[in-house]
């Protein structure tokens, strides 16, 4: 049974009958790992009245996004988790999703997705010296670098979607979806599944509308989440003229007009910030 949620944020009800708030927060911290930082963020998030979390294995952060959920006090049937199968992973579904729950430690994964529509080969490490902006200090990051898969090479997509498909016989994930899937994608993933993808997570904002693939999605059930709702670092979208004359009718800031965009258009929006007044800004939308 999906569970209530607590913040007055809107209701998506999924295919399979799931219930996912409509605003949720993005994990990706804009560089591999910066766990303390976004345990930190997720935690003023719960505090203002977010539910809805997402993560990934190539984020690096799981393990600090599942303390933050744990260590709250809030049941963990009122939070929405998603977490996603890194490419690297592809030939090991079942092995990479525990992996994802013992880093979480929360029980269930609401949702997991296909992160990309391609596998890599494990042919080499990275690691590399990476300035941490929160403590001021030098960090290592270590990041597998591999060869994309050809189409004709294994594991394809749809073979990594049907073992996806078995994970739901665990009981420990409730929806399971994609991300970055196109149109063309799609055309070749949908004739050959049992389940059809819950999710398909995309970059959707004013300036990328991805219309073609809107339709397609809500035409095959398929429910898109938008991630960088706000547009990419320093992005166009806060000072295009037509958003900031929005805005300014209705005393509001740039932030709530495209979010409120992406809402009203009938999708989910997953937009990240370390600020709790930006935080509380974002759940504040006309629907």
């Amino acid at each position: 049974m999906a569970g209530e949620f607590l913040s007055s944020t809107p209701l998506i009800t999924l295919n399979n009958g799931h219930k996912m708030p409509a605003i949720g927060l993005g994990c990706w911290m804009g560089s591999y790992g910066e766990g303390e930082r976004c345990e930190e963020m997720v935690r003023t998030a719960l505090k203002v009245g977010y539910r809805h979390f997402d993560t990934a294995a190539g984020y690096q952060n799981e393990e600090h996004t599942g303390k933050a959920l744990r260590e709250s006090g809030i049941p963990r049937s009122e939070i929405f988790l998603s977490t996603k199968l890194a490419n690297t992973d592809h030939h090991r579904v079942r092995e990479a999703f525990e992996a994802s729950l013992a880093r979480l430690d929360c029980e269930y994964v609401d949702l997991y997705l296909m992160h990309w529509p391609q596998a890599q080969d494990e042919t080499g490490w990275s690691s590399s010296p990476t300035r941490s902006r929160a403590l001021g200090s030098d960090r290592i990051v270590v990041q597998i670098i591999g060869r994309v898969l050809k189409e004709h090479e294994n594991p394809t997509f749809v073979e990594t979607w049907k073992e996806m498909e078995k994970l739901l016989d665990t009981g420990t994930v409730k929806s399971i979806g994609v991300s970055n899937f196109s149109v063309k994608t799609f055309d070749v993933l949908l004739p050959h599944v049992k389940i059809v993808p819950a999710v398909n997570q995309v970059q959707l904002h004013p300036y990328l509308p991805q219309l073609e693939l809107l339709d397609y999605c809500t035409s095959k059930g398929i429910h898109p989440t938008a991630y960088s709702p706000l547009g990419q670092t320093n992005s166009p979208l806060f000072t295009d003229e037509t958003i900031v004359r929005i805005a300014e009718k209705y005393g509001v800031s740039t932030g709530q007009v495209l979010l409120s965009w992406g809402v009203q258009r009938g999708t989910s929006v997953i937009p990240k910030s370390e600020k709790e007044e930006r935080l509380r800004s974002n759940l504040k939308v006309g629907v």
